[in-house]
């Protein structure tokens, strides 16, 4: 009962907004069918401590492939209440109008009719968010001529990436009119081959496995390098399943999203692939699951009956094994070349997509003004009212990288203070009252 009358006071901002003279709602949601059989979720809020037509749209999109940005974006990171139905004090609506999106279609509350209508690579996610967009646009049109920016957390890097690459062409080719800034990935799986290659010594460094420990995980590396190479790509995923269950194995089961907090079972039972259900378990939570499939699915009223919060995830997960271990550097430097402020981020305790990896596929970029970005000063940044330093900051032109201090892989959720903090600098106080 008490998270329906929460929620009846949270959701009232649409009746509220629908009767307003405001250009921008305090809150709306809705499906595009983004193609046949293809149904994409999305959930915006306005922001709450400003003018709304005065701040900039914020696009958040999650990881998996498979997470649901309504959900773990929403409640467990940067939305305005908590699993638990608190407000949240380092909220980023403080800042900025939030769109959380269910995406690829079959995360969150999205979904298919058909199996056939699964995306199975980067580019078919790219098509659908452009599409998803422009409903938006027409939704909400105020926000064509305000300042946009996509957010993301991991496998949500690569599809923002991606999808940023052709929203730019969109805009180029007039197919839709939008005040596109930059993309911000945060703990992003640009680079795979990266990621696992640096698992070994950034375990060893931190005291979780020994040399010889160190040794066999950099052997499933080395085996998913060929495999790569090879240009097999489904066997490098199954490579790198096995090279996870490797590495629990030799740390008594480090948890990957943050190596100083350990996983406890909580009788989730979850598939080999399946990120969503994995984040739950070892956040040591079915509350979230509870209140997606519940309270909120009520109070949405639009979510279909035959329509479970993630119970698609799985299959999303399995029809981009082929697409998942490659590689996306390519996309990044066709954002900088193009002009799109890129900002990279990463959370200083994340395994998964751990701090090593991130610098060397930055290093490998392609882009000019490389070699003046890696002599570019790295400076400290310390949150509002703190006198400890809560990330460094480096910066050339339109990219720039913090590596955040005290977070793993979900920073707003770990480090909220400073997350709020690189927000804030990411989008400009320009844009800001």
């Amino acid at each position: 009962m008490r998270w329906i009358i929460i929620l009846g006071l949270l959701l009232c901002g649409v009746q509220w907004a629908t009767a307003s003279s405001s250009k921008i709602p305090k809150q709306k949601w809705g499906y595009v069918d983004v193609r046949k059989n293809a149904h994409m979720f999305w959930w915006f809020y306005g922001a709450s401590q400003q003018r709304r037509d005065q701040a900039p749209l914020v696009m958040w999109l999650q990881g998996g492939p498979g997470g649901s940005s309504t959900g773990f974006g929403n409640f467990l990171e940067i939305g305005p209440l908590t699993v638990q139905l608190k407000p949240r004090n380092t909220t980023w609506l403080q800042k900025a109008n939030l769109l959380f999106v269910d995406n690829p279609v079959g995360a969150g509350f999205s979904y298919v009719d058909k199996p056939s209508a699964y995306c199975t690579n980067v580019t078919q996610i790219a098509n659908d968010l452009v599409t998803m967009f422009k409903a938006f646009l027409k939704t909400i049109p105020a926000f064509r001529k305000i300042p946009f920016y996509i957010f993301c957390e991991s496998y949500g890097g690569k599809m923002t990436a991606a999808f940023g690459v052709a929203l730019k062409k969109a805009i180029m080719s007039k197919e839709i009119s939008v005040d596109f800034r930059g993309v911000a990935l945060g703990d992003s799986w640009i680079s795979p081959q990266d990621s696992v290659d640096t698992w070994g010594p950034y375990l060893l460094s931190t005291s979780l496995v020994d040399t010889e420990g160190a040794a066999q995980i950099q052997s499933y590396a080395n085996n998913i390098r060929t495999a790569l190479s090879n240009k097999k790509y489904a066997k490098a995923t199954n490579l790198w399943s096995q090279m996870e269950n490797v590495v629990e194995n030799l740390t008594n089961n480090v948890n990957f999203y943050n190596i100083l907090t350990q996983p406890s079972s909580n009788g989730l039972t979850c598939a080999a692939h399946d990120t969503a259900c994995r984040i739950l378990s070892e956040m040591n939570t079915l509350t979230l699951a509870q209140l997606m499939n519940g309270p909120i699915r009520k109070k949405l009223r639009i979510i279909p009956k035959n329509v479970t919060w993630g119970g698609q995830s799985g299959p999303v997960f399995q029809y981009q094994s082929v697409e998942f271990m490659k590689p996306v550097i390519d996309d990044v430097d066709k954002l900088l070349d193009m002009g799109v402020s890129v900002t990279v981020y990463t959370g200083q305790l994340d395994l998964i997509v751990d701090t090593l990896g991130t610098e060397r596929w930055v290093n490998k970029l392609k882009w000019k003004y490389l070699s003046q970005y890696k002599k570019s000063k790295r400076v400290p940044i310390y949150a509002s009212g703190s006198r400890e330093t809560g990330a460094f900051y480096k910066s050339y032109k339109n990219l720039s990288f913090y590596w955040i201090m005290k977070a793993g892989h979900m920073v707003p959720a770990d480090n909220g203070p400073v997350a709020l903090e690189m927000l804030e600098r990411v989008i400009g106080a320009k844009h800001m009252n």
